[in-house]
């Protein structure tokens, strides 16, 4: 995937009071650091942070966290947050961490996290790289580690290929598939409430049908 890199990113990110900068140290802590016991819900992947800041505000009594390893997008989002603050809406129950999903299990604990969201994840398209896809057997063991026992994940993509695989994935990891569609915008029951991120507008507005799924341990 080629990121156009911004100048000066990664000393932003490091400086933002919206990043937390030792997410480690909230290993059990999370609920704590936001002052209140509530779910918390992470997006993995959240790219410049439509998806989440929208649920943030919908959701004001749930704790979210979105995680982005790229310091240019999780830049755009940073100064999305800013802006949304400036008009009065400070989005307190949302925090971004800046990390590779690989590391998830070493900041938060076992049964800590509610919900997890995946949207539009890079489809890594090479058969030689299928344990990066976020939807492998080997991330699914890594969420597993961190959901609660109820907890689910929400899969969303525009790539059929990478869909099929994900459901076969997560039926040979042992996952129950609680809902599945594809066509996710001609799916009523699936579709309500639904919240698009950048990319599912793009694609949509290209005629792509969107894939979802939602899966539990």
């Amino acid at each position: 995937m080629r990121l156009k890199n911004i100048p000066g990113a990664k000393e932003a990110v490091q400086e933002s009071g919206y990043v937390v900068q030792e997410p480690q140290a909230l290993r059990g802590r999370w609920r704590e650091s936001f002052g209140m016991e509530a779910p918390l819900y992470i997006e993995v992947g959240m790219g410049k942070g439509r998806f989440i800041m929208e649920m943030a505000q919908k959701n004001p009594a749930i704790c979210f966290v979105g995680i982005e390893m790229y310091d240019s997008v999780l830049l755009r989002a940073i100064q999305k947050k800013q802006e949304l603050e400036e008009t009065g809406v400070p989005l307190s129950n949302l925090k971004f961490i800046r990390v590779d999903a690989r590391l998830l299990p070493e900041i938060f604990a076992e049964n800590e996290v509610d919900r997890i969201y995946l949207n539009f994840s890079d489809p890594w398209p090479k058969a030689r790289h299928d344990k990066r896809r976020l939807t492998s057997r080997v991330f699914l063991q890594r969420y597993s580690q961190i959901l609660k026992p109820e907890g689910r994940v929400e899969f969303k993509t525009d790539n059929r290929t990478l869909f099929d695989f994900s459901l076969e994935e997560a039926e040979a990891a042992g996952w129950t598939i609680l809902q599945k569609t594809f066509d996710l915008h001609h799916d009523p029951e699936m579709c309500r409430d639904n919240i698009m991120t950048e990319y599912e507008e793009k694609f949509s507005s290209e005629g792509n049908p969107i894939c979802k799924m939602i899966i539990r341990r």
